[in-house]
């Protein structure tokens, strides 16, 4: 495709182009040109009464409990190019939903710990091309999302108390090509998982697009270990059999051998890398932390996985039993699945109220 902006890495860094840099944050609320760091009311508006306008006067917003915020309304055509935010509350109670060309239902509706790869409400570094986590709470997204009309997006706090949040939507306007697909981000969580079924990361999908990643927070009710389930993907028609099958949990994650490195190495090893981690792994603590829960994270963007008509993707739930056999695992199961498609979006299923999104 032609260059107009889009995709810059370090190989394309010194061509010139007539995208425009435009940016979205508390200090310039619509990302207009030569707006920002104008306000006289704010957040920091107390901090700054010595100092005056431009000096950090709004580097928030406060959103009420039920409050639904809108983040950023953007005319297009363009992109977004980084997301970055960091919010006050539990992260399970804060819904992150974006919006393309006018649709009236979200194509990204997740809480937004999950979102960044953080889905047990603590924080774990990550270092991956498509998330970064960074010292205390700092969320940053580097998936690419044009939009040809608008873009539409918004946080609901549905906590019980209100929440700061701090955010910057750093943004492209320019030409689209006709071949670009449109960002989707859905989740999903069942607690527990009932005996004998297979977890559902994705279904429902209508379109020609590309899977790109997986994220999983993964709450063990069983002692043993708990990764042998395959990850299936459904292509295009496929029913009972998948055109892609996986060998196993740990593996799908890129990892091999449950990501032991022995007892006495501290068993399970965390790591994080460009496109596959194990960022998180909280430890019982012999007390009221009695539960193993892991946070995985798996973008496929060397490997995209291609579908032209309809997609679904599911993960089975398997550790052992006596006699070398498997065991149908009924654990704490919640995920992200991230993808690009055509538009329309069909319809989400309904998140899940309050009490069943908690961490608990």
């Amino acid at each position: 495709m032609a260059f107009n902006g889009l995709g810059m890495n370090l190989g394309n860094l010194s061509r010139l182009s007539r995208a425009k840099t435009r940016s979205i944050s508390p200090e310039n609320f619509s990302g207009e040109k030569g707006q920002g760091g104008r306000a006289t009311e704010g957040t920091g508006a107390a901090c700054a009464r010595e100092l005056g306008q431009g000096w950090k006067v709004s580097p928030s917003v406060r959103i009420e409990p039920g409050e639904t915020f809108t983040m950023a309304d953007i005319t297009g055509p363009g992109a977004i190019q980084h997301i970055w935010l960091t919010p006050t509350g539990p992260w399970r109670f804060s819904i992150l939903r974006l919006y393309w060309d006018d649709q009236e239902v979200p194509s990204v509706e997740c809480p937004v710990g999950d979102f960044f790869a953080c889905g047990w409400g603590k924080y774990a570094q990550i270092s991956s091309l498509a998330v970064c986590v960074n010292p205390g709470s700092a969320f940053n997204c580097y998936w690419e999302m044009p939009f040809r009309k608008r873009c539409r997006m918004t946080m609901t706090n549905i906590a019980t108390e209100p929440m700061t949040l701090y955010y910057q939507v750093d943004y492209t306007l320019t030409e689209v090509p006709d071949d670009c697909a449109y960002f989707h981000a859905q989740f999903r969580r069942t607690n527990p998982l009932p005996y004998k079924e297979v977890y559902s990361i994705l279904d429902g999908v209508r379109g020609q697009g590309q899977y790109v990643g997986t994220y999983l927070a993964w709450g063990v009710n069983n002692t043993g270990w708990w990764g042998e389930g395959e990850i299936k993907f459904y292509l295009d028609g496929d029913r009972d059999f998948p055109t892609i099958c996986g060998t196993g949990t740990e593996d799908y994650f890129c990892g091999s051998y449950n990501f032991d490195v022995g007892k006495e190495n501290g068993g399970y090893r965390e790591f994080t890398t460009p496109y596959s981690g194990l960022p998180q792994v909280i430890r019982p603590d012999g007390l009221y932390q009695s539960q193993q829960r892991f946070g995985l994270y798996r973008w496929h963007i060397m490997d995209p996985i291609r579908f032209e008509q309809d997609l679904r993707v599911t993960i089975q739930a398997l550790g052992w039993r006596s006699g070398g056999r498997y065991l149908p695992l009924q654990d704490d199961i919640a995920s992200v699945a991230y993808w690009y498609q055509t538009l329309p979006t069909a319809p989400f299923p309904p998140l899940p109220d309050k009490d069943y999104l908690e961490v608990i």
